[in-house]
């Protein structure tokens, strides 16, 4: 049984690695906003943009952070009465364009952040839409005290921690589990504000058909103002590390996943003019310990500054960044970890401006990111074809992982349609127009080398896909456009996400 000094020390441990901001924590983010608690109405135009890529600068009438659900209500009824339309964001990470619409009322959900319901005996959490995942990961390390099988959070996504509930649900994310779904497995229920402003409870049994377009539907059928999620128990896990080849790379996920390793990811060499480009990687892998372990909690980490300084030197140096970067994950092999906070990992926000003169040419621009889905059998394949093209496209590929995803089977637009092999890359661009139009060929690209082994694109990061690539990665929008026409006839929820896209097929 698990005394509080005992959680208490692992949270103390994470949040000093500056892993865990502060409960409730959710100041606004973006350049030009000045949304805050309540509306900005002001006479002039409102600016936001993405934190990651800072190429979705959008204008939007007003921003309005509700607090509470009878807040967010009246915020869409009254929207729908001034004959505006309303986007949602939350932690502003996306790229696609879904969490912006211009010229809406912009309803930032980060001020839902309460505890709604904790059931230790089912292992379910029901907390506000607007919560980031290290506060709830506190909350839920709270009510372990006492537990002989405490719980913990399954899964969020990795590369950031900032993310609200709500927006997770909305792309229906997936972490580095080596034997999960994505998110959808791990929602009891939600609730969310329709259209016309009411308030409306959905499950598996209850709005059926709202559950299965909502999670996943990118904020087209409401806005999200609780989560109900599924807990699995918390676990002790001991760190895995290799180098390794990518030849045979699904047989050794495979062979992790019977070793009873529960998450693990590649991440790969980047150097276009190397020997090892994509082919070579860092293979982590965690499996389960008994929690009574002896060992400290993870004592070596990279912190901000030592991230800052890969992502120069990924710029700069790609394969001393890899060498640096393997060097270290090798030397925390055998490390201890806990199945919630090891998904953690720090994020500088916009990091670009804070690199700056380190990156000497590349200090203007941001990085893009594409994930590309196939199934495991041709993972080997589609990594050669696309090193061959990197070699003689140069794409600027700073970063990039393999990871896994099992089938999702309940959401109407499922991008898990198979169990895949996901594979992440991250395109340094220049923001001018002619950068842009290269690197959205870049992606187009990669798309097509993924659908020609009958893969996908996750529509998350990016609105580059052309109608075909559309159609053929993702069947079931068409059918997803229209459910969307049928339950929001006057369409109030918008974004230019949803916009692109429904032009795009009309």
């Amino acid at each position: 049984m698990l005394t509080r000094r005992q959680l208490l020390e692992r949270s103390a441990l994470a949040g000093a690695a500056g892993l865990l901001p502060l409960a409730g924590c959710a100041a606004p983010s973006g350049r030009g906003d000045r949304g805050a608690v309540g509306a900005d109405r002001g006479d002039e135009p409102v600016w936001v943009n993405d934190v990651h890529s800072q190429l979705n600068r959008t204008r939007v009438r007003a921003v309005v952070r509700p607090t509470r659900v009878e807040e967010l209500q009246a915020a869409v009824e009254g929207a729908a009465r001034e004959g505006l339309a309303v986007s949602v964001c939350g932690g502003r990470h996306a790229m696609g364009g879904q969490q912006f619409g211009t010229d809406t009322l912009l309803v930032d959900t980060r001020g839902l952040t309460g505890l709604v319901d904790h059931d230790p005996e089912a292992g379910q959490v029901e907390v506000g839409a607007g919560m980031e995942w290290p506060a709830l990961m506190d909350l839920v390390l709270g009510g372990n005290v006492g537990l002989a099988e405490p719980w913990g959070v399954v899964q969020k996504q990795t590369g950031a921690d900032r993310m609200t509930l709500g927006g997770s649900l909305a792309a229906n994310i997936h972490g580095r589990g080596l034997d999960l779904a994505p998110l959808v497995q791990d929602v009891e229920a939600f609730e969310l504000v329709d259209p016309s402003g009411r308030l409306l409870r959905c499950s598996r049994q209850e709005n059926e058909e709202l559950f299965r377009l909502a999670v996943g539907g990118y904020g087209m059928f409401g806005v999200m103002s609780r989560v109900r999620l599924r807990l699995g128990r918390w676990r002790r896990l001991e760190r895995i590390v290799e180098v390794t080849d990518a030849d045979g790379l699904a047989d050794r996920f495979e062979q992790r996943r019977a070793e009873g390793c529960l998450y693990g990811d590649f991440q790969f060499a980047t150097d276009v003019d190397g020997p090892h480009l994509l082919s070579r990687g860092v293979f982590s892998a965690y499996r389960p310990v008994p929690l009574d372990t002896p060992g400290a909690d993870a004592p070596l980490r990279l912190g901000r500054e030592d991230w800052l300084e890969l992502l120069a030197l990924a710029h700069t140096d790609p394969a001393a960044a890899f060498d640096r970067y393997a060097a270290h994950y090798l030397r925390t092999s055998g490390q201890l970890y806990w199945s919630d906070t090891h998904q953690l990992s720090t994020y500088v926000d916009d990091y670009h401006a804070v690199l700056g003169p380190r990156l000497a040419g590349a200090a203007g621009g941001s990085e893009m990111i594409t994930e590309i889905s196939v199934p495991r059998a041709s993972l080997e394949g589609f990594l050669a074809d696309v090193r061959d093209d990197f070699r003689e496209h140069r794409p600027g590929l700073v970063y990039g992982t393999v990871r896994l995803v099992e089938q999702d089977t309940e959401t109407a637009l499922a991008w898990a349609r198979q169990p895949w092999a996901c594979v992440i890359f991250n395109l340094h661009t220049e923001h001018d127009d002619a950068s842009l139009e290269r690197t959205a060929g870049h992606f187009r690209r990669l798309i097509d080398h993924g659908l020609r082994y009958g893969g996908t694109y996750y529509l998350t990061y990016h609105r580059w896909a052309t109608r075909e690539q559309v159609l053929a990665a993702h069947p079931r929008l068409p059918e997803v456009l229209e459910a969307k026409r049928r339950l929001d006839p006057g369409g109030l929820l918008q974004s230019d996400w949803f916009r692109h896209h429904d032009e795009l097929l009309a």
